[in-house]
């Protein structure tokens, strides 16, 4: 019975592997620490129910013509205009007759779509500031950081309103004002993590090897950077879908008929008192999502913090 398999999903011999004091190979102490983070992880219940918020919200986008009709999104059907929850409409129907549930469940691909573009542009803005910031200090670091305290200066959703009515409606520029507002904080947290390893003992080493700043950069404070990058992008992805559905409200998001959760509140605020599902419904819908991943980004938090 000594050497029967533990119930779940790693074996134990697996498990001795991953645990293992004396990792043999760098792949086998990089699979170890992401073990170790994972079992931290698992034993905070707010982070786990964070991680199923944003599970079912990938699940949700990805799934959405096999949960919902797509036509019922669209379709205006002013016969069955703000008709409260039934079997036919789950969560009713807004004032063009259109089925929110479906709505909802078709917003959260533009949401996702927002969350995932913004994601993917200021990490890299703010990794391509901040680094080199960090490492070559001087008058790169002061012009950097000035510009870095210029973006900084001004409240988010303001700047991103400002760039949002320059730029006129839509999904890739909203997408592009929330980016424009969103990377500083990333800047800053990727020269602090570069000052803090410049001086360490395997960057020099590199140096007196002969290995250039940018590979430097690339190989060895990167992937030092990455974690701290990633947990602060998770954190903030709540920060993104207010900013975004606040455009939408203002209706400089997505533009109809495009189910934007923001854009749903909006057109419900006018009969909130009386069909208060209408507004009610996506309200939800986002609050819940900013939820998720603010639970998400705190339990990553604590489990890549090594004094826990």
């Amino acid at each position: 019975m000594a050497n029967a398999p533990v119930s779940g999903p790693v074996s134990s011999t697996a498990r001795a592997w991953l645990l293992s004091p004396t990792p043999a190979s760098r792949t086998q102490a990089r699979c170890g620490r992401w073990f170790r983070a994972w079992l931290g992880f698992r034993r905070n219940p707010l982070a786990m129910s964070g991680l199923g918020i944003v599970l079912l919200l990938v699940l949700m986008a990805v799934f959405a013509p096999l949960i919902a009709d797509r036509q019922a999104a669209t379709l205006q059907v002013l016969g069955d205009r703000l008709q409260p929850a039934s079997w036919q409409h789950l969560f009713g129907t807004d004032e063009l007759g259109r089925d929110i549930f479906a709505r909802v469940v078709f917003g959260s691909r533009i949401t996702l779509t927002i969350v995932a573009m913004v994601g993917v542009i200021v990490v890299p803005v703010g990794l391509a500031i901040g680094l080199p910031a960090g490492y070559f200090g001087g008058v790169v670091d002061k012009v950097l950081m000035r510009i870095t305290d210029i973006f900084l200066a001004f409240p988010r959703l303001v700047l991103a309103l400002a760039f949002a009515a320059a730029l006129g409606p839509g999904i890739e520029n909203a997408v592009i004002a929330i980016a424009l507002t969103a990377w500083p904080p990333y800047a800053r947290l990727a020269r602090a993590e570069t000052l803090t390893s410049r001086r360490a003992e395997f960057i020099q080493a590199a140096e007196l090897q002969g290995a250039s700043p940018l590979r430097i950069i690339a190989t060895q404070i990167v992937p030092l950077c990455l974690p701290s990058v990633i947990i602060r992008l998770t954190l903030d992805m709540a920060g993104i879908i207010l900013t975004a559905a606040g455009l939408g409200f203002l209706g400089l998001g997505a533009q109809p008929p495009a189910p934007e959760w923001g854009a749903m509140v909006s057109s419900g605020r006018q009969v909130l008192l009386d069909q208060w599902w209408v507004a009610t419904i996506p309200g939800l819908a986002i609050f819940i999502v900013s939820l998720g991943f603010n639970l998400l980004g705190d339990g990553l938090r604590d489990a890549g913090d090594a004094r826990s």
